[in-house]
């Protein structure tokens, strides 16, 4: 199976200098070749292709010198990036012309380096040791997470990246894994909320860490002192580094929130009995919810088709089985004891109070044990 290592790199000037220029040749190659499909294209010629464009752009290292100090991955990399770009236009253009698809098509954009650095890719010989790793012209990089990624498995690719002012690398590999034992745990239904990250039949709870909420104020303050330097300034330069570590901040203390609690439910480590058989989650509409003006911000921030797309492949390697119940099915309305629906629930009720037996339970507890029923 084919599965992603992601561990941040431990540069030097010298070598923070050459990962620049493979991310600057690859950013290149994609924008020469994107120009030339459109000249192409207007002129009623055949769109070239990443191979084709490959071929024009060696013709053309004699006269530019830079090329020779860059692996030649970070210009085929890019060329087929751009490949992959066009192809995934065209066929939400096919979808739209069926009605399958809303929204933009995403025609490919020119790169720019004042959006972001980026990254290159590159294939080959990648040699990955206990606490570095080898790339092509790049040589022996230092990682800072030392016996993570494995060295006995076949790399089919290897990307640098940069974020915040670090740089990371992303390793593709292709191992064989054990068919897990299947799990012969209680079943559990998970319940996704904003004051609370998730709530579990069993009674466990999740606090939501509010990445976002808790550094809106020194966010917004950030962002206005980077609006307010000279365009082209080295201070707004330092101005915009700073607000992508404190961007870089939050979205690390989100990831880190929803990883603990996806592994803790799935329970990978433990033994099959402890893990659960069955895990039934909402397959809610995230994208709808978004259009709710007053919570669209507290939904963002929480980061719940995140999380269910941790659960799905953690689940896979635990041996556990999950279920996505519909999203109309009214497991926050029903009472979990007898069944009573209670059809005025407001989302400002945060008790739930059954008029058939009278039971008072939390809101999302009640709806964690709905779906647990539901399976």
């Amino acid at each position: 199976m084919a599965r992603g290592y992601r561990v941040e790199l431990n540069l030097n000037n010298v070598q923070q200098t050459l990962c620049r220029k493979h991310a600057g040749a690859s950013r290149w190659a994609y924008n020469y070749g994107l120009r030339r499909k459109q000249e192409a294209y207007k002129a009623g010629q055949k769109t070239p292709t990443a191979i084709d464009l490959h071929r024009e752009i060696n013709a053309l290292k004699p006269s530019l010198p830079w090329m020779y100090e860059v692996s030649k991955c970070a210009f085929q990399e890019g060329l087929r990036d751009l490949d992959q770009a066009f192809k995934h236009f065209f066929r939400k253009v096919k979808l739209k012309k069926e009605g399958k698809w809303k929204g933009k098509c995403g025609y490919p954009r020119f790169k720019s380096k004042k959006r972001a650095i980026g990254g290159a890719r590159f294939t080959g010989t990648i040699r990955v040791y206990p606490d570095a790793i080898q790339l092509p012209r790049l040589g022996l990089l230092r990682l800072k997470e030392h016996d993570y990624v494995p060295m006995s498995v076949k790399i089919s690719s290897a990307t640098i990246s940069e974020h915040g002012g670090r740089w990371y690398v992303s390793i593709c590999v292709h191992e064989e894994q054990a068919e897990p034992m299947p799990a012969n745990g209680e079943v559990i239904g998970v319940d996704l909320g904003i004051k609370t990250l998730a709530v579990v039949s069993d009674g466990r709870t999740f606090d939501n860490p509010k990445a976002l909420r808790k550094k809106l104020t020194a966010l917004k303050r950030t962002c206005r002192r980077h609006s307010r330097k000279k365009k082209g300034s080295n201070n707004r330069k330092k101005a915009q580094r700073t607000l992508a570590r404190m961007h870089r901040r939050i979205a690390n203390v989100r990831r880190d929130a929803l990883h603990k609690a996806t592994s803790h439910i799935v329970a990978r480590t433990k033994p099959d009995a402890e893990r659960p058989r069955v895990i039934v989650l909402e397959d809610l509409n995230v994208q709808g919810m978004l259009k709710n003006r007053k919570l669209s911000r507290a939904i963002a921030d929480v980061g719940m088709y995140e999380f269910k797309r941790q659960i799905l492949y953690k689940a896979q390697y635990a041996g556990c089985k999950v279920l996505l119940v519909s999203r109309w099915e009214p497991s926050s309305k029903t009472c979990h004891a007898c069944g009573w629906v209670k059809e005025d629930l407001q989302l400002s009720d945060r008790l739930f109070v059954c008029e058939g037996c009278g039971k008072v339970t939390d809101r999302d507890y009640n709806a964690a044990k709905n779906l647990a029923a539901l399976a």
